[in-house]
C-alpha cells in the first residue's frame, strides 16, 4: 500500500514540481545576488517555506528591515493560510507525529492537491498527505539551492532577475481576475496601493496599503455580489 501511495503522490506532485523548481530558482538567484550563499537558500526553504514571503524576504534582508516590519509583512502576506488551514483541521486529524509537519508544509499548491475528495483504492489518505507535502517542499528546496548556484555561475548576467517577483504577483493577479466575475477585491487592492504609493512614496506605502486593503475588504463583505435573477 505504501508504494502505491508514494507513486500516486509523486504523480500528483509533478505539476507542482514544474512550478516550484522554476520559482525556487528565481528566489535562489535573487538571494545569491544579495550576497547570500546556497546554505541560506536551503535554510530559508527548509524552515520558512513560503514562496512569496521568501521573495519579499530578499528585499527585507537587503534593506535591513527591522523585526517588527518583517513580522507585519509576514502576517499580511501569509494571512490567507489561516482560512484554508482551518479547512484541513478535520482531514489532518489522526496524522500522529506527522501532523505538525503537514500543517507547516500546507502551501497553496499543496492545499489544492490534498483537497481531492476521492483517492484511488489502495492509496492511504494520511500517508498521501505526508508524502505529497514532503515532495513539494523538496522541489522548492532543490530549486532554491540550484538558483543560488546558477546565480553564482552567471554573475552579472542575472541583472534584472529581481523583476521576477513583480512578474509572479502580476501573474497571480491576472489569474484571480480571470477566475472570478467579482473584480471589486482586485480593484480595491490596486486602488489602495496606488493611493498610498502617491501619498507615502515607495519606501513607506506597503504596510499602510496592506492595512487599508484589509479594512476595505472587511467592509466589502456587507455588499455581496448578487446572482442573476436576485
Amino acid at each position: 500500500m505504501r508504494k502505491k501511495t508514494v507513486r500516486y503522490a509523486f504523480r500528483a506532485s509533478l505539476p507542482v514540481m514544474a512550478g516550484y523548481l522554476v520559482l525556487g530558482m528565481g528566489f535562489g538567484v535573487l538571494l545569491q545576488g544579495q550576497g547570500y550563499g546556497w546554505w541560506w537558500a536551503a535554510a530559508m526553504s527548509l524552515l520558512i517555506y513560503a514562496g512569496s514571503m521568501q521573495y519579499l524576504a530578499v528585499d527585507l534582508l537587503a534593506g535591513g528591515a527591522g523585526l517588527i516590519t518583517a513580522a507585519l509583512m509576514t502576517l499580511v502576506v501569509n494571512f490567507r493560510h489561516l482560512f484554508y488551514g482551518v479547512t484541513m483541521l478535520e482531514p489532518y486529524r489522526g496524522m500522529g507525529k506527522a501532523k505538525p509537519y503537514v500543517i507547516f508544509a500546507l502551501t497553496d499548491e499543496t492545499f489544492s492537491l490534498v483537497c481531492q475528495p476521492d483517492l484511488p483504492q489502495g492509496v492511504d489518505r494520511k500517508e498521501y498527505y505526508f508524502w505529497l507535502s514532503l515532495m513539494n517542499q523538496s522541489y522548492w528546496i532543490l530549486g532554491s539551492v540550484a538558483g543560488t548556484l546558477l546565480g553564482s555561475a552567471l554573475g552579472e548576467y542575472t541583472r534584472g532577475i529581481e523583476f521576477s517577483m513583480t512578474a509572479l504577483f502580476v501573474v497571480i493577479f491576472l489569474g484571480q481576475w480571470e477566475g472570478t466575475r467579482d473584480h471589486r477585491p482586485a480593484l480595491i487592492g490596486l486602488g489602495v496601493s496606488v493611493l498610498f504609493l502617491l501619498l507615502l512614496g515607495p519606501d513607506g506605502f506597503l504596510i499602510p496599503s496592506m492595512g487599508g486593503i484589509t479594512l476595505a475588504l472587511l467592509a466589502l463583505k456587507r455588499f455581496p455580489v448578487r446572482k442573476e435573477g436576485e
